[in-house]
C-alpha cells in the first residue's frame, strides 16, 4: 500500500463536530459526504477503503485530506469560490429590484419589462450597465417571491 501523503489528524472537538454536522442532515450533501472522508481518513482508513465505502472519486477523498491538512478541516468541507465575473447586484440592490418589479408600472406602462427593469437598475446607479437577461435571471431565481405579489412571469413581461 503506498503511504498517506495528507494524514488526517482530528482533536475530539473536530471530530464530534463532524459527527453533529452528519447527524443533523440540513447541510449540503458535499459536505456531509466530505465530513464522512474527514472521519474515516482519522479514523486511519486507506484511500481505497474510503473510496468503496462512500463511493467517491480518488481526487475527492485526495483534494478532501490535502485541504484538512493544509487549512484545517472547516475549509476542507465548503467548496472553494467558483470562477467568473461576480454578480451585478448585490442582494440588497436585488431585493430592491424586486420590490420595485412588484410595484406598480412607470405611468405610460401597463406593467414591469424586462428591459425596464434593466433600465431601472441604470437609473438606480446600481451598474453602468444591465440587459434584461441579467434581471430575467435575477427574477427567476425568486418565482415565489413573485407569484406572492400576484405577478406571472410570461415572455418577457409580468
Amino acid at each position: 500500500m503506498p503511504a498517506i501523503k495528507y494524514k488526517v489528524t482530528l482533536s475530539e472537538d473536530e471530530i464530534q463536530h463532524l459527527e453533529r454536522l452528519i447527524r443533523n442532515g440540513k447541510s449540503a450533501s458535499r459536505s456531509h459526504t466530505r465530513a464522512r472522508i474527514l472521519l474515516k481518513a482519522a479514523a486511519g482508513f486507506q484511500d481505497q477503503a474510503i473510496i468503496e465505502a462512500l463511493d467517491v472519486s480518488p481526487s475527492m477523498v485526495y483534494k478532501t485530506r490535502q485541504r484538512c491538512v493544509e487549512e484545517g478541516p472547516e475549509a476542507a468541507l465548503k467548496d472553494r469560490p467558483r470562477p467568473g465575473k461576480a454578480p451585478k447586484l448585490t442582494e440588497k440592490q436585488a431585493a430592491h429590484l424586486i420590490a420595485v418589479a412588484c410595484s406598480d408600472a412607470p405611468s405610460g406602462h401597463d406593467h414591469w419589462t424586462l428591459r425596464l427593469l434593466a433600465s431601472k437598475v441604470v437609473e438606480l446607479s446600481y451598474s453602468e450597465s444591465c440587459s434584461y437577461e441579467t434581471i430575467r435571471q435575477l427574477l427567476k431565481k425568486h418565482p415565489k417571491t413573485l407569484a406572492e405579489a400576484g405577478m406571472v412571469y410570461s415572455r418577457g413581461e409580468f
